[in-house]
């Protein structure tokens, strides 16, 4: 949370200069309490298991949140019962007349085709577009931000040689990022995907600031400057099983995967897997609560544009 100090202190400038967080006694004195309302679009075919690694992550800070799920009509989930999406989604339409303070677009296993091939495109650029006005704050995720960058930016995908799969270590490419603030000069997060951006695809791009990156990975982390949009291109909200499940499902398929890269101990799958990306993942969706969505939004969300 940040320090209230008078505001013509004249250790505001330092502290701003050193990157610490500072409110004004003006700005504190303008702040209410209330719940951020945070809008989740779930790709995923294993909704349950994203829905819960995402909740455990947003819940975990001081900050009361209340989540609304949304699933795509213009595509039938096979792996989610009807009951489920009934008992606890809506469609885009039951909330596009309201405005949210925060919105999370999922990854997607649908990286093989174009985007425009894609069964839910249109109505994703619609949601999309809607961000635009009626959230403060969207974070995509995994082929979610691929998607992002696409529509919003015309940054193409391209495809890999080989899965991306594994945990990789990253470093900061703007180590003044508040999304990053706290993370150690080495952090780790697991990817799965079969395509990639390309860093000079983006750096023609003066909207989009990259954040950090990977020597084996890519790019990973992305903002515009008011972090209006945020692209990870990872998946930091992964649980400890989550590559082994994607493992296991391609080898009893018959699928041609590699072990993933820095998960197994000595990379055997027998050994239960190592966690070396929980803390980094806890502080990426803080900073981003704290720093991009609660301290930013208007108190009234139905003003947010």
């Amino acid at each position: 949370m940040p320090i209230k100090i008078p505001n013509e202190l004249p250790a505001t400038k330092t502290l701003n200069d050193e990157n610490i967080f500072v409110m004004s006694e003006t700005r504190a004195g303008m702040q209410d309490i209330r719940p951020l309302r945070i809008l989740l679009l779930n790709l995923m075919p294993t909704k349950i298991d994203t829905e819960t690694q995402l909740s455990r992550l947003l819940g975990n800070t001081p900050l009361q949140v209340e989540l609304t799920l949304i699933h795509t009509k213009s595509h039938q989930s096979k792996n989610t019962s009807q009951e489920h999406l009934l008992a606890f989604y809506k469609t885009f339409d039951a909330v596009k007349d309201e405005k949210f303070d925060g919105m999370i677009i999922t990854g997607a296993p649908v990286e093989h085709l174009e985007f425009e091939e894609v069964e839910y495109w249109k109505e994703l650029c619609e949601i999309m577009e809607w961000t635009k006005t009626n959230v403060h704050s969207t974070f995509h995720i995994c082929w979610g931000a691929q998607a992002g960058l696409y529509y919003h930016f015309g940054i193409k995908k391209y495809p890999l040689e080989k899965k991306m799969f594994g945990i990789f270590p990253h470093t900061a490419d703007y180590k003044r990022s508040i999304l990053l603030r706290g993370f150690d000069d080495v952090f780790m997060v697991p990817h799965s995907r079969h395509t990639t951006v390309l860093r000079e695809d983006i750096e023609k791009v003066p909207e989009i600031k990259i954040l950090a990156s990977s020597e084996e990975a890519g790019i990973y982390a992305l903002a515009t400057e008011n972090g209006k949009q945020i692209f990870i291109t990872g998946h930091s909200e992964y649980d400890a099983q989550t590559l082994n499940k994607e493992y296991t499902r391609d080898v009893n398929a018959g699928k041609p995967i590699e072990i993933p890269k820095n998960y197994f101990p000595n990379d055997d799958p027998t050994k239960p897997p190592m966690v070396t990306w929980r803390s980094h993942a806890n502080l990426l969706y803080s900073n981003w609560l704290n720093y991009f969505v609660y301290q930013t939004t208007p108190y009234d969300v139905t003003t947010i544009k």
